[in-house]
């Protein structure tokens, strides 16, 4: 058995769209590669409350339909309005971030991501246009 570790870092991202779902399955690798863990877990936590990072497959069309789909529940128009709307203007943001979650947890085996064939990572800011933190915690042996 290997010596535990923990190892942590923080990625920053700022999109130009106001709201955006991006790939960042290499960008975690890349942290999990340089940790040396073979053996483990990796914690991916969006650093705000209008931000969230969740796994699903990398297939034609999901994403459009992801947001479609969030928009369909929380829409950016309500009446009566949305009371956050009344100080803040992003009561959206943060229901579609609940919705989703905050962060995700995923195995790690052999030193590789426990992925199904063509689950992704993903990052979706319901605010751009702003430097948005995501924290990658690895756990693990080496």
């Amino acid at each position: 058995m290997g010596s535990l570790i923990s190892v942590q870092k923080y990625l920053s991202f700022q999109f130009e769209e106001p709201e955006t779902i991006k790939n960042i399955t290499s960008h975690v690798e890349m942290v999990l590669k340089e940790s040396k863990v073979k053996e483990g877990i990796v914690l991916v936590s969006a650093f705000s409350t209008t931000a969230s990072v969740f796994i699903n497959d990398d297939e034609e069309g999901l994403i459009q339909d992801t947001l479609e789909y969030l928009d369909g529940i929380v829409p950016e128009f309500k009446v009566p309005y949305y009371r956050h709307n009344k100080s803040e203007k992003d009561a959206p943001a943060h229901l579609k971030a609940d919705i989703l979650g905050r962060s995700e947890m995923i195995s790690v085996t052999n030193g590789k991501l426990d992925l199904g064939n063509w689950e992704q990572v993903f990052y979706v800011d319901f605010t751009g246009m702003r430097k948005k933190k995501i924290c990658v915690k690895i756990i693990g042996e080496y």
